[in-house]
């Protein structure tokens, strides 16, 4: 794995992002992945190895631990952060293609053209949409793994022996899991740790949506204050003895080359 290049990634997000999303980005790299590669792998590793089941039928251990683990929890969690992952990439990409867009505006109309975005990293218009709608998606993402996970275990709970009496089992065998207290621990830090990252993408989409209403009631706010200034201007006019000042009817030549 070439750590420049995530690194490079990371600090990109990092760059972008509100203060919660680098308290989300923290806890996603250090809480969830790192614990993730260091000792989540190395203790599912053995998992079918050493499920022992209490009959020597051929093929009976196997058609039990399939039953019981549907989906490795290993593989389920590296899909769980890939998803996870992947829209903040996208804001990240957002940028660049912004900032590509203002470099070719810029080589083609000159140096001294205006520009087409001021910041192009400043959450507004379609890049306030992309991080709003990647919130809602790893928000959501963490809910449905969540959700998979009770189903398949209830309670995010592995038993330490299992009741198995699937075919071709000659009966009703009693099959252990190999270190469950173990498994036990890193799933419930998995799920607390997901659950946190709901509760941040909560909070940052419902600061980012309150930002924004509030910028949109202040600039309504300013508007109407202009326009009553407008009118209060036209009421002192019509008060008073001296008319208002009305234009020439042939204007100026300053003006004329104005108006053109």
């Amino acid at each position: 794995m070439n750590w420049s290049i995530f690194e490079g990634l990371l600090s990109g997000v990092n760059k972008y992002s509100t203060a919660f999303g680098r308290i989300w980005l923290s806890l996603v790299f250090i809480f969830r992945l790192l614990v993730y590669l260091v000792t989540a792998e190395r203790v599912w590793s053995d998992d079918h190895k050493d499920f022992d089941c209490n009959t020597r039928q051929p093929g009976c251990s196997n058609v039990c631990f399939d039953e019981f683990f549907p989906v490795s929890h290993v593989r389920l969690w590296a899909l769980q952060l890939i998803l996870v992952t992947c829209p903040s990439l996208l804001v990240v990409m957002h940028v660049a293609y912004r900032e590509a867009r203002e470099k070719k505006h810029r080589e083609a109309a000159g140096e001294d053209c205006g520009r087409l975005y001021p910041n192009a990293g400043k959450k507004r218009g379609g890049l306030w949409w992309t991080y709003v709608c990647s919130l809602v998606f790893k928000a959501g993402v963490d809910s449905i793994f969540l959700y998979v996970f009770h189903s398949l275990y209830p309670r995010y709970i592995l038993p330490n022996v299992v009741k198995c009496h699937a075919a071709p089992c000659p009966n009703i065998v009693d099959c252990f899991i190999s270190k469950p207290s173990e498994k036990n621990i890193f799933t419930l830090f998995m799920v607390i740790t997901a659950a946190i990252c709901i509760l941040l993408n909560l909070v940052e989409l419902a600061y980012l949506v309150s930002k924004r209403c509030r910028e949109c009631l202040a600039a309504r706010k300013a508007s109407s204050y202009k326009q009553d200034d407008l009118f209060s201007g036209d009421l002192i006019f019509l008060g008073s003895d001296t008319p208002p000042p009305l234009l020439p009817d042939s204007p100026p030549d300053h003006m004329k080359k104005t108006f053109l």
